[in-house]
């Protein structure tokens, strides 16, 4: 009665402990396991009579149950010995044993080594193995946990297919059997049938022990692994995609720069309506940089057009956090992915780089305006103040045209401009219609030009100070077209402090790039600023200076009228 109550108050504390559904399941799992595991010899009617006294052995510190000893029917007792793997979490077990035959009942063998070890809500102990016997019987195990993973897949088992493919993933990592976890995973992704959470659920597991490798070589084979079973399955495109990254970064601390960014390219992450849009835009701004730092311009020109600037603009707090039914549930970014502002700068420091490349410095000073206006650039003077004298340095840079015109004016209007007045007076000449005197410019912006080497955001263009002298020269002759229609080209030449050469090539140049109109008659040496006009506009300027003289001609008359009845009403009084 004693032993009764005993058994009764084990299955009460087991189904309190599991639940009884938890309970029968995974005695089901063990009766699979033991049945497709005993000898034709053993009769199968031992499986009721197994699974009672191995829910009793279980329910005990295991202390004694290193092997499990049954009676038959027929008085012949069996032995088993015990082998079994719980897994952290979950309730996925396994059973490995031998068995043999004897005819008394044998001694119980105590394990003084032993030592419990507990997994969250389980009160149950691993078997007494050393190191060394579990890397024997790592095999067995996987086959074991391979019959699992097939009758959970044959039964469309998609929580039970997880949790064994997991298990596998973990035995071979904490056997340390690196190559037998790749073998593995190429093994599982193979089979037929397979349900697409395992392998999502094996990707992502195997994924977590890519940095915990023990050498370079063994990190990038486990990646590639991974890489080739992801590779053309939607499902697993997110993990494929921070595989490659994972790829190109030790490609790139190699050195080996141009086949990391052959890497990057292969990922079309703008497609993939399941990944954050930080993560994408962190993940093309990768592929910019690796284009960039190859020199390889037009493919990050092309890159770069993949992200809108009007993205960065937008507020995170009146996105939508619900998303409707049948949209895609977008993953949560990795924590090392920057904020949505910290990316926009990123962007636009690569942009920079780009531009500088084509010595473009309107879209330089494009870039950089950008910067200025994010917000933790404006709160800190010393992040704000070089990027504002960046700006005034690429505004003078800068051809003359009507966005260039506009931006100078825009900043002028900037408060914080009065904190570095040296380049508000140099913009202030630029829009004020006065021929500039290169050599004191010069003079007295030398040194603020040679220390923006020193500043955080480096140099300026190796052709800065050849382009700053020739905008200048380009400014004074529009400011001299401005005040005159004709002069003579020695008279241009003194105004500008040229020579009559190089008077003429500026001129030139600008009149094809049609910043200019001008015309030159050499053997008169004088230069006309008048524009051509066309048949058409003469006769409408006739036209119109006809009808304001008949304007002139009827208010005339209409004067000479009011005059004469004023007269003849006075002649008559």
């Amino acid at each position: 009665m004693s032993s009764t109550s005993s058994a009764a108050s084990r299955n009460d504390a087991w189904t309190s402990m599991f639940g009884r559904d938890d309970f029968t399941n995974m005695m089901k799992r063990f009766d699979r396991c033991i049945v497709g595991s005993l000898s034709c010899r053993v009769c199968s009617q031992l499986c009721n009579i197994c699974l009672q006294a191995l829910q009793l052995e279980l329910m005990k510190e295991l202390d004694s149950a290193c092997f499990l000893c049954l009676q038959t029917l027929s008085g012949r007792y069996i032995v088993f010995s015990l082998s079994l793997s719980l897994s952290p979490g979950d309730k996925v077990a396994f059973l490995d044993f031998r068995f043999s035959e004897c005819s008394r009942f044998p001694e119980k063998r105590h394990s003084s080594a032993a030592s419990p070890t507990s997994y969250p809500g389980l009160s149950l102990f691993s078997s007494r193995q050393s190191k060394e016997e579990m890397e024997e019987n790592l095999e067995s195990k996987i086959e074991a946990l391979l019959n699992v993973e097939k009758q959970m897949r044959l039964a469309s088992d998609v929580l039970g297919t997880k949790k064994a493919v997991i298990e596998i993933v973990e035995l071979c990592y904490n056997a340390g059997a690196w190559k037998t976890l790749n073998e593995q995973i190429v093994l599982i992704a193979k089979r037929r049938g397979q349900l697409k959470q395992a392998v999502t659920a094996m990707v992502q597991q195997a994924m977590q022990y890519i940095d915990k490798t023990p050498d370079v070589d063994t990190r990038i084979e486990l990646i590639k692994t991974l890489n080739s079973v992801s590779a053309g399955k939607i499902y697993v495109e997110i993990e494929r995609a921070r595989l490659v990254k994972k790829l190109a970064k030790i490609k790139e601390e190699q050195g080996l720069i141009a086949e990391a960014a052959d890497l990057m390219q292969e990922i079309a992450v703008e497609t993939f309506g399941a990944m954050a849009k930080t993560e994408k835009i962190a993940f093309i701004l990768e592929q910019v940089r690796l284009c960039l730092d190859r020199e390889d311009y037009v493919r990050a020109q092309i890159l770069s057009r993949k992200i809108s600037p009007r993205v960065f603009s937008i507020d995170a707090s009146k996105e939508k956090k619900k998303p409707k039914e049948g949209d895609n549930v977008v993953q949560e970014p990795p924590a090392d992915i920057p904020s949505l502002q910290e990316l926009k700068r990123t962007y636009y420091e690569l942009m920079i780089r780009y531009h500088s490349h084509n010595n473009d410095y309107l879209e330089i000073c494009r870039c950089y305006k950008s910067i200025y206006e994010i917000g933790s650039v404006q709160e800190n003077p010393s992040q704000w103040i070089p990027v504002l004298r960046k700006i005034c340095w690429y505004l003078v840079l800068a051809p003359h045209d009507s966005m260039q015109s506009s931006l100078l004016s825009a900043t002028l209007e900037d408060k914080n401009l009065s904190e570095i007045p040296l380049f508000r007076l140099l913009l202030k000449q630029l829009i004020t219609m006065e021929v500039i005197q290169w050599t004191s410019l010069w003079n007295m912006y030398k040194d603020e030009f040679s220390s923006e080497k020193d500043m955080p955001w480096g140099p300026l263009v190796p052709k800065a100070a050849e382009d700053l002298k020739l905008r200048i020269i380009e400014h004074n002759i529009i400011v001299v077209s401005k005040y005159y229609s004709r002069i003579t080209l020695k008279r241009l030449s003194d105004l500008l402090c040229l020579s009559l050469q190089e008077t003429e090539k500026h001129l030139s140049d600008m009149v094809v790039s049609n910043s200019l109109v001008a015309k030159i008659d050499r053997p008169m040496g004088v230069v006309s600023f008048q524009t051509a006009k066309d048949s058409n506009e003469i006769l409408n300027s006739w036209a119109m200076n006809l009808e304001k003289l008949l304007d002139l001609v009827e208010k005339s008359c209409h004067q000479i009228h009011k005059e004469t009845m004023v007269h003849k009403a006075v002649l008559r009084a």
